[in-house]
């Protein structure tokens, strides 16, 4: 087995622990501590694809700015000073079983295509600088890519409000 082998099973174990751990943890901040580490695991795994610039984009977008927007969301919330309750989920059985068919499907429908030999695109430094001229245009991104912080700005700003003392 190879390096590269050992770490992306490393590294995949990671991300999908974590990813399970997100979905199954009863303390919401705990979830989002998971969360971050499973944007760690995907970043590392950017990585070993050579894919530098998408790796840079995961720590600084998902790991420093949302993640952290939900961490903080989180905690100036009143919800965290209440004890935790018993979460009781009377569907449980219907979802694991719908979760596991859709599983099946998913592997039925990768196991009978025909994978290609090799697919990756090598990012030049000409591509990153079409893509920030892109991001910036006008004519282009630069409306979504407005809204988006705008999005951001105002989930923090509604969370705040949220926790603030009422007189």
């Amino acid at each position: 087995m190879t390096v590269a082998k050992g770490v992306f099973l490393i590294l995949s174990a990671v991300t999908l622990g974590s990813a399970l751990a997100v979905v199954t943890q009863r303390n919401l901040f705990h979830a989002a501590l998971f969360l971050i580490l499973s944007f760690f695991g995907v970043a590392g795994l950017y990585v070993l694809l050579d894919a530098a610039f998408l790796a840079g984009i995961q720590v600084l977008i998902y790991i420093g700015a949302i993640a952290i927007l939900i961490i903080f969301a989180v905690m100036l919330t009143r919800q965290m000073m209440r004890p935790v309750e018993p979460q009781v989920n009377l569907q449980w059985a219907w979802a694991a079983g719908l979760s596991f068919a859709f599983l099946a499907l998913v592997l039925w429908v990768t196991l009978r295509i025909p994978w290609p030999e090799q697919v990756s695109v090598p990012v030049t430094a000409e591509s990153i600088t079409r893509l920030g001229q892109a991001l910036m245009d006008p004519q282009q991104y630069v409306l979504p890519f407005e809204v988006a912080s705008v999005l951001l700005f105002v989930a923090l700003v509604g969370s705040v409000a949220i926790a603030r003392e009422r007189d």
